[in-house]
């Protein structure tokens, strides 16, 4: 096959994808030996081989911090390849499951076989991270990929291209680089599964295109994640944890802290904190701090600068920060407080640094409220009473929850992570996202003469009676 080139049109982008499908069965009855081979790897060209290359990427980029380089994209990778290779044999070993008693004779098992062809669509947050976290569970449950990663951040696709390029045969794992077009292309062609890490509005695009080939997806979305902070919650604490949990990366999290409601006792405690801790974590100029990030583009520094601006005109305050840079994209971490639930802030999934704060004094009250809302990807909850986390926890909905922290669910390689309906559909990590690129094909296999063999046609009284009695005791 030629070499690739920065953008391929369909012709091309088929031939692969052809070339993929011919080679499904070859890679997935390697032994499993060889899967874990190439996640070491893996985890070999991310951890030191390119790890520096990475690093100057994701700087030129995004302005991202070295250390939040590994904290959020080298960490996550490394360690979700140590957990799989430390369970990928029980994971592919045959599931025995028990028979009823009415097919004696037979074994029952589940086989986890791959899907086949995935595309995996990653975004522009944490490149890194979105792309090869998924594609670990690909190749653990051995299927081909192509890889299409955003056009938003050049630098580290062509740094992820290299990696995968020096790992993978083409018919194997390929990296496509290439914008709108692009993924339109590939979303025409009849792949086995799709995962795709996005906006629920572009989530539907994915879906409607893959429901085409009846292809199935594995949606990690976004949306409003709440956080509560009721009355009996450590303030200093939870600004601290809050405050990494939402504005590192600049905001641009689909699981950060979108606003807070804090218990109106506790109101100006918190943002008296929330100011300590950013000074502690900035200085006093985010623009010139060397642990901040910067938005990715001018488009989404000038939507979240409308924000802003909407945010006050429907009479928000800015308790802390509001200073945007229009030359390097920075916008400095900003509370609002007094914000009206009907303006842009409350409606939009915000993805920047921008962090409003609305009091309470009932929790009912809040939990309407979230409820009215589609379901959010994460739901974070500050408390130290019992009673209050576990009312919370019951009548309200989210992909996944922290107590007393956030975000950090998404680096337990034992839970399952991903939304739900608006938030996204099927779920990542771990064996988690293992079984979304397999099927769980079942398998029942007769070893000896079983009672249904004496049930066949013709069907006299002897046999009818059988069938009565199977019905009723068995």
């Amino acid at each position: 096959m030629e070499q690739l080139k920065d953008t391929l049109n369909l012709e091309a982008i088929t031939a692969i994808f052809n070339a993929q499908k011919e080679n499904q069965f070859a890679v997935a009855n390697q032994p499993i030996k060889e899967r874990k081979k190439k996640l070491i790897a893996l985890k070999k060209a991310v951890a030191i081989t390119y790890r520096k290359a990475i690093a100057e990427a994701l700087y030129k980029d995004m302005r991202k911090p070295k250390a939040e380089v590994d904290l959020t994209e080298i960490y996550p990778i490394t360690s979700e390849i140590k957990h799989t290779i430390k369970h990928l044999n029980s994971w592919t070993d045959n599931d025995k499951v028990s028979t009823p008693f009415a097919f004696f004779g037979t074994t029952s098992y589940i086989k986890y076989e791959p899907k086949g062809v995935c595309l995996i669509i990653s975004p522009w947050n944490f490149p890194v991270n979105l792309t090869f976290a998924p594609l670990i569970s690909a190749i653990a449950a051995g299927n081909t990929v192509i890889l299409k990663p955003s056009e938003m951040t050049p630098h580290i696709s062509k740094v992820m291209k290299t990696i995968v390029s020096s790992i993978f045969k083409e018919n194997e794992v390929v990296l496509i680089e290439g914008a709108v077009q692009t993924s339109t292309d590939l979303l025409s062609l009849p792949f086995n599964h799709i995962f795709f890490t996005g906006s629920p509005a572009i989530g539907k695009v994915v879906m409607s295109a893959a429901a085409k080939h009846l292809t199935s997806v594995t949606l990690e979305l976004g949306g409003k994640s709440p956080t509560i902070v009721d009355e009996t919650a450590n303030i200093k604490t939870t600004a601290k944890r809050i405050a990494v949990g939402k504005f590192t990366n600049a905001g641009q999290i689909c699981i950060a802290p979108d606003y807070i409601y804090v218990h109106k006792s506790k109101e100006k405690e918190l943002i008296e904190e929330f100011k300590k801790v950013l000074k502690a974590f900035y200085e006093n100029d985010a623009n010139e701090s060397d642990s901040y990030s910067c938005i990715v583009n001018k488009n989404h520094k000038n939507r979240l600068s409308g924000i802003i601006k909407d945010a006050i005109e429907h009479g928000a305050s800015i308790s802390y920060g509001g200073k945007i840079n229009d030359e390097t994209n920075v916008i400095e971490p900003t509370i609002l407080t007094n914000v009206n639930m009907g303006s842009k802030v409350m409606q939009e999934e915000i993805f920047g640094p921008i962090l409003p704060i609305i009091t309470f004094t009932e929790i009912d009250e809040v939990i309407d409220t979230i409820n009215q809302k589609e379901k959010p990807l994460a739901l974070y909850v500050y408390s130290s009473k019992k009673k209050n986390i576990k009312y919370i926890l019951n009548n309200t909905r989210a992909g996944g929850s922290c107590i007393n922290n956030n975000a950090i669910h998404f680096y337990n390689n034992n839970l399952p992570f991903g939304g739900s309906n608006n938030s996204g559909i099927g779920k990542s990590h771990g064996f988690f996202g293992f079984q979304e690129f397999s099927n769980a094909r079942g398998v029942l296999k007769q070893f000896m003469p079983g009672a249904l063999d004496l049930l066949a046609p013709p069907y006299t009284n002897l046999k009818e009676k059988i069938i009565n009695f199977t019905i009723k005791w068995l």
